[in-house]
């Protein structure tokens, strides 16, 4: 709810702080008072677009708060949570208008953009008329609309949900099809390689063993030639390692029966040398006579090195990892022959995502068409209470592609003239015609709007006498449940309201100023008066418009 307006320096407006309360308030004022200024600084609040020239004369910058309850609009609290913005039960919106530079914008004193002004203005109120925020005429509103009347907003919500698992199951499909229109070409290429790999896999796996026995057979001459030598330095001749060693050990044998505890020892470990230096003879002897020279061999496993490390160079892997690739490639293998029955299963989960969803747009669609008759006939019987007794109102639903939404396109169609062809909403041009209708529809739904505050303008063009009682009937009922507010030219309409302001012009100093007076009751009756007659008011007139009000205070 709209609890206060403030503006400086707006137009004709210097300074004025405007409070409102729940309920039905009426704005009223001779033509050119200001009354518009009132609309045009709350649409600047709510995003409206900024011109240097609201600015008034002679000042620098324009600035312009409006402050509303939350209690009545979990959605706008739900919007200012997501946004980070939210500030218990209130919000202040504020734009700053400048002369040289663009407007700045705040929520809750931070910064944000004309958008997200927008974005919230439209889930704290509605301004119908010839301003902006009419959003009756967007296609999205109109569906909502009726949605909201038809009780259809959870449905909808679920629909919505169903939809996205269709996409999102189609997609998936899409994507896993494309897959395997491409999987023939990836499995006979995934085979190839497995064709070059698996002849190799054995020789990989034994690698070090290879490499081993290549370096054994390239050098085989030089092992030959240093084993040979080693031996015979060991028992080659009388001067070889053993012979002189056998000389030491029996040296001692004498000097040990001298000094056994010193040489003792010494003697132990020459003799395990003698034996160890024997067996490392023989040893070298074997080694020595099965070595030979084998250059068809060593061919061999040059081929066979040669090809391994081809193979790794042309997988790009290391030879020794060769076995991995074979077998990340069985993997993959694996992986695309399960390719068609995946596609099985994906495929009847379209099938079912899109059954469920076409079950329940159905649903929905029938409740809109019952819905759409009912709230057509509503609102025509309004619109012809209000004046446009050869009016036609329908909520056309025609079969549209599916969305998340439906399969419906939702119009609102109405016929203002006899003769005349059902038009869309959006296509009325007569400004006062387009409150009516919407005055109308707001009534006929008032019990599923979610928009807490109501502003009309121009509801009074063309209409007079008993159409004007009626309207103002309606504008105060629609009160009960929702903030109202209406600017207005007829005292038929005025006298409903249960708050009524003036707007009235002055000049100060050869400069025009708006200024706007919540009126008390006698004031109240002066102002129906001079809407009622003119210039010249008489007591009779001034009777009149008590009357009237009190009238309205029992209706």
């Amino acid at each position: 709810m709209l609890l206060q307006l403030s503006i400086h320096n707006l137009v004709i407006v210097d300074h004025l702080n405007l409070d409102f309360q729940a309920g039905f308030s009426v704005l009223t004022g001779e033509t050119g008072a200001g009354k518009s200024i009132l609309l045009d600084a709350l649409g600047l609040t709510l995003g409206a677009k900024a011109s240097p020239e609201l600015i008034r004369t002679g000042c620098d910058k324009a600035e312009v708060h409006s402050m509303f309850s939350l209690e009545d609009c979990p959605a706008a609290q739900a919007w200012l949570t997501e946004q980070d913005l939210a500030e218990q039960d209130q919000c202040v919106l504020r734009r700053v208008l400048v002369r040289s530079g663009r407007s700045r914008a705040a929520i809750n004193g931070r910064p944000v953009t004309q958008a997200m002004l927008r974005a919230l203005g439209e889930l704290l109120l509605q301004i119908h008329g010839q301003h902006a925020h009419q959003a009756l005429l967007r296609p999205a509103a109109q569906r909502q609309l009726l949605d909201r009347y038809a009780q259809l907003t959870e449905p909808v919500n679920r629909l919505r949900r169903q939809y996205q698992e269709w996409q999102q199951a189609q997609q998936t499909l899409a994507e896993l099809q494309q897959a395997a229109d491409e999987r023939g070409k990836r499995q006979d290429y995934v085979r190839y390689q497995l064709d070059e790999l698996e002849p190799v896999l054995d020789t990989a796996a034994q690698l070090a063993e290879l490499t081993a026995e290549h370096h054994r057979l390239a050098h085989a001459v030089q092992l030959q030639t240093v084993s040979t030598a080693a031996w015979q330095q060991i028992q080659g001749d009388d001067q070889d390692l053993a012979t002189q060693l056998s000389q030491v050990i029996q040296s001692l044998q004498t000097a040990v029966e001298l000094d056994a505890v010193a040489l003792q020892p010494v003697l132990a470990l020459l003799s395990s040398a003698e034996i160890q230096l024997d067996e490392a003879a023989q040893e070298l002897r074997r080694y020595v006579d099965q070595l030979t020279q084998d250059p068809e061999a060593l061919h061999t496993c040059e081929q066979q090195l040669s090809a391994l490390h081809d193979l790794a160079r042309k997988h790009r892997t290391e030879p020794e990892k060769l076995p991995e690739l074979a077998e990340a490639l069985r993997t993959e293998l694996s992986t695309l022959n399960q390719v068609d029955q995946q596609l099985d299963t994906l495929a009847g989960q379209v099938t079912q995502c899109e059954q469920a969803y076409q079950q329940q747009a159905q649903q929905i669609s029938e409740a809109r068409h019952a819905a759409a008759i009912q709230l057509a006939r509503t609102v025509t019987d309004s619109l012809q209470t209000l004046g446009m007794q050869q009016s036609d109102f329908q909520v056309d639903c025609t079969p549209d592609e599916p969305g998340q939404y439906g399969t419906d396109r939702i119009r609102l169609m109405v016929q203002t003239n006899p003769g005349q062809p059902l038009a869309a909403l959006s296509d009325v041009a007569s400004g006062g015609e387009l409150s009516r209708i919407a005055l109308a529809i707001q009534v006929a739904t008032s019990d599923c709007a979610q928009v807490p505050t109501l502003i009309f303008d121009e509801v009074d063009v063309g209409i007079g006498g008993a159409v004007a009682d009626i309207v103002g009937q309606l504008l105060r009922r629609l009160g009960q449940q929702y903030q109202v507010i209406c600017v207005t030219h007829l005292a038929q309409v005025a006298a409903q309201g249960h708050q009524h302001y003036q707007v009235r012009k002055q000049q100060a100093d050869g400069v025009s100023q708006a200024l706007v007076q919540a009126l008390a009751a006698t004031a109240r009756v002066q102002e129906i008066a001079r809407m009622l007659g003119g210039v010249a008011i008489t007591e009779q007139t001034r009777r009149h418009a008590a009357e009237m009000i009190t009238l309205a205070q029992h209706t």
